[in-house]
């Protein structure tokens, strides 16, 4: 599970599109500000979120979003992750999305990614 943190138009909209190209997720993946939740086949399926909309993580729990923590052939993306910070699992991985002066960008992350992820 990957929590992205950061303002608007830090890109974390970007980085969910380049996980999903790392997924071999040839579908275009667009941001899920309205539907909160979009789902996308791969060598493992995404769960693409947007908690933006959220009011806080019961909201998310009414959905049914937890569930998509268990899927272990899946990985859970979750733009806005702050809102919903109380119910991540321990072993979520945390990227932080800043925007420099320059407008580059800088990703601070904490946790690791489990094996095979990535794998070609």
């Amino acid at each position: 599970m990957l929590a992205l943190r950061g303002g608007l138009g830090a890109g974390k909209t970007v980085l969910a599109k380049g996980i999903a190209r790392g997924l071999g997720i040839d579908e275009e993946v667009t941001s899920p500000s309205y539907t909160i939740i979009s789902e996308y086949e791969g060598r493992l399926r995404l769960h693409h979120v947007d908690a933006w909309r959220l009011a806080d993580s019961e909201e998310f729990e009414a959905i049914g979003g937890p569930d998509l923590f268990a899927d272990r052939e899946g990985v859970s993306v979750i733009e806005w992750s702050e809102k919903i910070e109380d119910i991540l699992p321990p072993d979520a991985i945390s990227i932080e999305l800043q925007v420099r002066e320059d407008d580059s960008r800088l990703a601070l992350v904490a946790g690791s990614l489990p094996e095979g992820w990535f794998e070609a």
